[in-house]
């Protein structure tokens, strides 16, 4: 695709944890070992962060240079990092939305690669189309929305689909159930009982710090708990993400700023209060950060006590828990287009 003499456009559909990041790697040394350079474009800061460091180990024995543009970084390392990739002395660029700002001109770009596609709205990817008329762009998703798999569909755009999972890859154990503090309990000494750490995903900033703190009282004694939200200043959530990152902490209780592309191979429970609040999707990827080794995985979507589910997302919910096998995401990207309706 890329040494075709029309830009490449291609969309690869590939489930949680199957390796995307892998391809686009692969991709991007492409490019780079030609000259050109590449950017990366993420949805969420934690996650350039961590692409960072991915490419950086990658790429280690090599002369290229990679930096990552977001707002943990100082506005004037985020001049520096503008000024060099405009002479072309930056390689690859990662970067939040903060890419497509007026201010971010290359040298001389080759490929773009935009990872989590169904995370950017119409005029994100409007300011992309324009690139798209010289450069190659590969875009990653593991459960696209409507609007591009019509697009694939209708063969407007080149798609590939990821099928073979990782070996000693195993499904992951799905559970919808009410919120008991009993299970809650078991599930979490379980985790820690055979040396891993647990996710916990409260997705309301306002008593987020309260709810780390009733996690903390159904932990056996002794086990870390830290929590992090978006709203957090760039410094504290960056040592929130990293202690956990670096096994300091036992339990990461935080908002759905973990559901794209993070790997911690030894956090193997995610436990999703309020499950009936999100979308499909968004429940696919956040049980995705699980499973990532060879450990049995286990994901608990909790409901509430105190009000009704309603008739939508109970067939949300119902849908994620029948597809617990390894590369569901095409599967429920189109029972999320038979729920929500397919538009024209």
């Amino acid at each position: 695709d890329m040494q075709a003499a029309r830009p490449m456009d291609r969309l690869i559909c590939g489930d949680v944890g199957f390796g995307k990041t892998e391809l686009a790697i692969r991709a991007a040394f492409k490019a780079c070992e030609f000259g050109r350079q590449v950017a990366v474009l993420v949805p969420t800061t934690v996650l350039a962060e961590q692409h960072e460091r991915t490419f950086r180990s990658r790429f280690a024995g090599y002369p290229f240079r990679i930096e990552s543009l977001s707002r943990f970084k100082s506005e004037r390392e985020q001049n520096r990092i503008l000024e060099d990739a405009r002479a072309g002395r930056v390689d690859v660029i990662i970067g939040t939305h903060r890419l497509l700002s007026a201010d971010v001109v290359f040298g001389d770009l080759g490929l773009v690669v935009i990872d989590e596609e169904q995370r950017f709205g119409v005029e994100h990817k409007e300011r992309l189309l324009r690139l798209r008329l010289t450069v190659d762009v590969l875009t990653l998703s593991a459960t696209p929305i409507p609007r591009t798999l019509h697009m694939a569909m209708l063969g407007i755009r080149d798609i590939s689909s990821l099928t073979t999972p990782p070996a000693d890859r195993r499904a992951i154990v799905t559970e919808v159930i009410p919120f008991n503090e009993r299970r809650v309990s078991q599930a979490i000494s379980r985790e820690l009982a055979r040396d891993g750490q647990v996710y916990v995903v409260h997705n309301r900033v306002g008593d987020i710090a309260s709810f780390a703190d009733r996690i903390r009282a159904l932990s056996p004694p002794g086990a870390r708990v830290v929590h992090g939200h978006g709203q957090m200043p760039g410094h504290e959530l960056e040592e929130v993400m990293l202690r956990f990152f670096r096994r300091e902490a036992d339990i990461l209780v935080s908002t759905t700023i973990i559901e794209s592309g993070l790997d911690v191979p030894t956090a193997n429970t995610i436990i999703i209060d309020d499950a009936d609040r999100f979308g499909l999707a968004e429940l696919h990827q956040l049980r995705g950060r699980v499973g990532r080794s060879r450990h049995r995985a286990y994901c608990y979507l909790l409901l509430p006590t105190n009000r009704t589910v309603k008739e939508v997302a109970q067939k949300r919910l119902r849908a994620i828990e029948q597809f617990a096998m390894l590369g569901a995401g095409f599967k429920i990207a189109m029972r999320d287009l038979e729920i929500r309706g397919a538009g024209n």
